[in-house]
């Protein structure tokens, strides 16, 4: 079955999204920015995860609100298909986390997968 997630991830997810005022907080902030704002906040985005070296749950949430916003301010086609894939590739990846987090037990798995 492919499409089995982490209940305890999903929570995660859950708590940033609706529960943690910092995500509420960033969503306004973002809102509120120009697109030179929104460039700059683009960049803070990239070296943030380049010196965790991967993304946190939470990055993808908060990712993918600055790609939207980038994507709706874009002036270019180019600019646009660049963050339009970017918040893509954020949504892709924040899926993934939720369906190998914490993997079924391989009998339960198995059980699962029988046809």
């Amino acid at each position: 079955m492919n499409n089995v997630i982490s209940l305890n991830a999903l929570r995660e997810i859950r708590r940033t999204q609706k529960a943690d005022p910092s995500y509420q907080a960033y969503k306004a902030k973002i809102q509120k920015m120009n697109k030179l704002e929104l460039l700059d906040e683009m960049m803070n985005f990239q070296e943030e995860r380049s010196k965790i070296g991967h993304l946190t749950p939470s990055m993808m949430i908060l990712g993918q609100i600055l790609f939207q916003a980038l994507e709706t301010q874009a002036e270019t086609q180019e600019l646009q298909t660049l963050t339009r894939s970017y918040r893509r590739h954020l949504k892709y990846e924040l899926e993934e986390y939720l369906k190998f987090q914490n993997p079924l037990p391989k009998k339960i798995q198995a059980i699962q997968d029988s046809p």
